[in-house]
């Protein structure tokens, strides 16, 4: 039997975890039930007959589940072959590895499994898993999988690394011959095949329990290939797979931002049916015509062009690098670390890619500041869910509509509600879900952007302690009332690098400050700025501070002093 990995499928993603455990089940099977059958699990895959006119010569299997274990069979038989002296084992591996050719019988050479995903895949397999001795190479497969951008070039590099060691590590106590013999004679596999790809990809949902599924993207992919030549499906299906492997699992969250561009609601159904249903072929109606919605896009090239040119913008927006739209400092990537960190969603990033789409870097730093006003106002505010999407939607609206920036910046889309905002920031937010994401923006108002900002394991403080010890200078310096009322403010918060420790957190203020504070906060601006700048920490000092942080988030928000007295 031969069998193709194809275009649609995931790189390979198998870790030392997956391999090991492997190794382990079929070792220990093959020690306490020598001569049992082991049930390895099962296979799906599109049964494809050769076409002779095109010069096909093999029948062919499109694995749709199974591709991980098939793989890393096939690396395993090769590590026996190059770990075994046994030239009988080492004839078995051959031929379960590749048909050696031969011209006199009209049989051609060809491995038993096929990585069509991209053709490094498989020059990578011609030269270390067909070759003998190529698993032996061990330094420059350590290079690959330290070096490798290929996702399943790196993982299967790995793999041999792992497989050679798992036999090399003297208490697995199994020899490569004797785990050989248990492979060949005890080990099943059950397939279940059709010629369809539809029924194949049916009997795959429903069968498989385990393994690495294929997510909506991957049949996205299927579906886009399908109208493509020869030709341009390798070279699609390899700008897919490097999307892919870049993006990791927000792979399939970037196909959801494109989706919201073209269709500029909340999603209701898969990622998957949504393309379909609302995209390629729209099932509802025009509400001005009556007639059928036309497709906002076509299947195929378009769609991977789409894809292409977004992965570009959103490598430029959302990676990194915007050095010049902010004076050569980082205030720009800065911002949206911020957002990422602490905004409950990523809702506002496809009015930021559809702006970059549009007008370039034009204004691009006002807009994003517009952006994050507008979305966290709204969010701090408590507008639901719902109710921010469709405000976002609304704005990539008006970046599709008008022609230039001023008109974005100007519209009234981006305007936040302002009373309800400062309501909110004003009274008591800790334990608030966006008291975080405040404490993060003031560490943003007041940071030195000429480096990225360390956002990594903060956690939000008192200053004042919520239970002050009753002997404390705490209960001293603020009665019952004051501390009721000021404790859980904004101007009483600060971010530290580290996790709350309860008995120092209640230490009076001079002790709380050198033991506690000053070896936590090195990475939080306005953290810094409140501790070295108070000497102690009273009603005074707290009050002050609340009405400096307020002036700077009323200043950033754009909100004048009589709005918020409104």
């Amino acid at each position: 039997m031969w069998f193709r990995i194809p275009e649609y499928q995931r790189p390979y993603v198998w870790t030392k975890d997956e391999v090991t455990e492997l190794l382990d089940d079929l070792t220990f099977a093959s020690k306490d039930k020598p001569y049992q059958e082991y049930f390895l699990g099962s296979l799906v895959y599109q049964s494809r007959k050769a076409v002779e006119e095109k010069g096909e010569k093999f029948d062919e299997n499109d694995l749709l589940d199974g591709q991980q274990r098939m793989t890393t069979l096939f690396l395993l038989f090769a590590c026996i072959r190059d770990l075994s002296g046994n030239e009988n084992a080492k004839r078995s591996c051959h031929k379960a590895i590749f048909q050696e050719g031969n011209e006199f019988s009209n049989v051609p050479e060809r491995t038993r499994i096929v990585f069509a995903i991209r053709q490094s895949v498989q020059d990578f397999v011609d030269e270390f898993v067909k070759a003998e001795g190529g698993t032996n190479r061990t330094g420059e497969l350590e290079s690959l999988q330290e070096h490798s951008k290929d996702t399943s070039i790196k993982n299967m590099a790995a793999a041999v690394l792992v497989i050679r060691e798992f036999f090399q590590t003297p208490e697995k106590e199994i020899s490569p011959e004797a785990l050989l013999k248990f492979l060949l004679n005890r080990v099943l596999l059950i397939y279940v095949a059709t010629q369809s790809f539809d029924d194949a990809f049916r009997l795959f949902t429903i069968l498989n329990a385990r393994g690495v599924p294929l997510r909506n993207s991957d049949i996205l992919k299927s579906l886009n290939l399908g109208p493509l030549k020869p030709d341009e499906k390798t070279k699609y299906a390899k700008l897919w797979e490097d999307a892919e492997s870049a993006l990791g699992d927000d792979f399939d969250r970037f196909l959801n931002y494109l989706r919201t561009i073209l269709v500029k609601e909340k999603a209701r159904l898969s990622l998957l049916q949504e393309f379909e249903d609302k995209i390629y072929d729209p099932k509802e109606k025009d509400k001005s015509t009556g007639l059928k919605r036309l497709p906002l896009l076509e299947k195929g090239k378009a769609t991977f062009k789409l894809v292409e040119r977004y992965l570009k913008n959103y490598n430029v927006v959302l990676r990194g690098g915007n050095y010049s739209q902010t004076g050569g400092s980082f205030q720009f990537d800065n911002l949206v670390k911020v957002m990422l960190t602490g905004l409950p969603s990523t809702d506002w990033v496809p009015p930021l890619l559809l702006y970059f789409d549009r007008f370039g870097h034009d204004r691009i730093f006002e807009f994003l500041t517009h952006l994050d006003n507008k979305f966290s106002a709204d969010w701090i505010a408590q507008y639901t869910p719902t109710d921010r999407i469709e405000k976002m939607n609304s704005v990539i609206k008006v970046i599709e509509q008008v022609g230039a920036p001023d008109a974005v910046l100007s519209d009234a889309c981006l305007a936040i509600d302002a009373v309800s905002f400062m309501r909110a920031i004003e009274g008591d937010i800790y334990g608030r879900r966006f008291a975080r994401y405040l404490l993060l923006k003031l560490d943003y108002f007041y940071a030195n952007h000429s480096s990225s900002m360390a956002l990594d394991a903060l956690s939000v403080e008192h200053i004042l302690p919520q239970n002050p010890e009753d002997s404390s200078q705490w209960k001293r310096d603020f009665d019952d009332a004051q501390r009721a009322n000021w404790t859980d403010k904004v101007g009483n918060l600060v971010l530290i690098t580290r996790s709350k420790n309860a008995s120092q957190g209640r230490l009076d203020y001079g002790a709380k400050k050198t033991k506690y504070f000053l070896k936590s906060i090195d990475t939080c601006p306005n953290s810094l700025r409140v501790l070295n700048g108070n000497g102690m920490w009273t009603l005074s000092e707290l009050e002050a501070n609340h009405r400096a942080v307020l002036k700077e988030l009323r200043s950033h928000y754009r909100i004048s002093a009589t709005a918020t007295t409104a």
